[in-house]
């Protein structure tokens, strides 16, 4: 083995423990109960914070308690419910046509196959893959702002990587059945740690090893 590769092996481990260290049993911040429920979450928290997207769920879903119901709801009231999140016109759209396709098409349930997901209304990639693992237990990396952002950071991908190169770069990183629970540290290092404005650099254990912290 090469001097590179043990220094690149390394310097993963150090990743890895310390997310070990920092957040042992990652947790999605997403509440949900059903799995049409984590589905519009997560299509809901686009350029959204978890923390207001529970906030808007919690009365969506107390309000229309099924997807019959839900499927069933005016556009108006749902704009009224989700409006604090941002691009509502939009997402109010998508909410009901997604809705009305898992009742006509799926019996009501959310498919467990990454190519039915992503024909719907604004499920992409990382909506599929956040609900492929979250609901279905399936290893996955979903790629969102943080895990982007964490990633260019501590050298495991390249600033110009799209997210997708992202996210296939994080699974040569990482062991498969690791996939998921990295995916979900990696969420919350950059949520309360390796934050886009104003990062905790300070006492972090990597930051010998971050791009920014070194360029700054």
């Amino acid at each position: 083995m090469t001097g590179l590769k043990m220094e690149k092996m390394k310097k993963i481990q150090l990743i890895e423990q310390y997310l070990e260290d920092l957040y042992p049993n990652p947790k999605c911040e997403l509440n949900y109960k059903k799995d049409y429920e984590l589905l519009i979450a997560v299509m809901l928290s686009a350029q959204a914070t978890d923390k207001s997207v529970n906030q808007v769920t919690k009365v969506l879903f107390n309000k229309y308690q099924s997807l019959e119901e839900l499927k069933d709801a005016k556009i108006a009231d749902i704009i009224d419910i989700i409006r604090p999140i941002g691009t509502y016109n939009r997402k109010a759209t998508y909410l009901i046509e997604i809705a009305n396709i898992l009742w006509n098409d799926y019996n009501g349930k959310v498919p467990n196959n990454r190519k039915l997901l992503e024909t719907m209304p604004g499920i992409g990639r990382k909506v599929a893959n956040v609900v492929l693992s979250e609901w279905f237990h399936e290893d996955n990396i979903a790629v969102d702002t943080h895990v982007d952002r964490v990633s260019k950071r501590l050298g495991l991908a390249k600033n110009n990587d799209s997210v997708l190169e992202v996210e296939k770069k994080l699974q040569q990183v990482y062991q498969k059945q690791n996939w998921s629970k990295r995916h979900l540290q990696m969420v919350l290092f950059g949520r309360y740690q390796c934050k886009s404005q104003k990062p905790l650099c300070e006492n972090c254990m990597l930051k010998e090893i971050c791009q920014k912290e070194n360029k700054d």
